[in-house]
C-alpha cells in the first residue's frame, strides 16, 4: 500500500480528533485541575474544543468531497484555518508546563495521565506539524 498525501492526510487527521477528544477530557476531570505548573484558562479549552470539533467537521467534509471527487476547495482553507485556530490553543495549553516562578511558586501537579508533559507536548506539537503539512498539501494541490 503506497504513502499517498491523502493516506498521511487521514492518519494525522484521526490523531489530531484523539487529541482534541482528550486534551477536553483531561481538563475538564477533576474539577480542571490537571497536571501541569500553571492554570489554563476555561476560555482556552473551549477555543481548543471547538477550533478542533468545527476543523474537525470542515476538513473532514472537505476529504470528503475529495473522496467523491468534487473536491471543494474552500471548504479544505477553512478546515485548514480551524486546525490553526485549534493549534494556537494547543500550544497555549502546553504553556502550563513552562516554570512558575515566584515566592510561592510549587513544583508542577502530577496526574495519572504521565509524568511531566511529555505526552502533552507529543499531542500538541504533533497537531502544529500535522497543521503545517495539511497546509502544504491543500496549497500545493496534492489532496484535490
Amino acid at each position: 500500500m503506497p504513502v499517498t498525501p491523502m493516506r498521511i492526510t487521514l492518519v494525522l487527521t484521526v490523531l489530531a480528533a484523539v487529541v482534541v477528544v482528550l486534551t477536553r477530557v483531561r481538563l475538564t476531570r477533576d474539577g480542571g485541575e490537571a497536571a501541569g505548573r500553571l492554570s489554563i484558562p476555561a476560555q482556552i479549552l473551549n477555543m481548543h474544543t471547538a477550533s478542533g470539533l468545527l476543523a474537525l467537521l470542515t476538513w473532514g467534509g472537505f476529504l470528503y468531497t475529495c473522496y467523491a471527487g468534487k473536491g471543494l476547495t474552500i471548504l479544505g482553507y477553512v478546515g485548514v484555518l480551524f486546525w490553526w485556530s485549534t493549534t494556537v490553543a494547543g500550544l497555549l495549553i502546553l504553556a502550563r508546563w513552562l516554570p512558575a516562578r515566584g515566592r510561592h511558586s510549587s513544583g508542577p501537579a502530577a496526574d495519572t495521565w504521565g509524568e511531566g508533559p511529555g505526552l502533552s507536548a507529543l499531542a500538541h506539537l504533533g497537531i502544529l506539524v500535522g497543521s503545517i503539512i495539511w497546509t502544504a498539501f491543500l496549497v500545493l494541490g496534492k489532496l484535490s
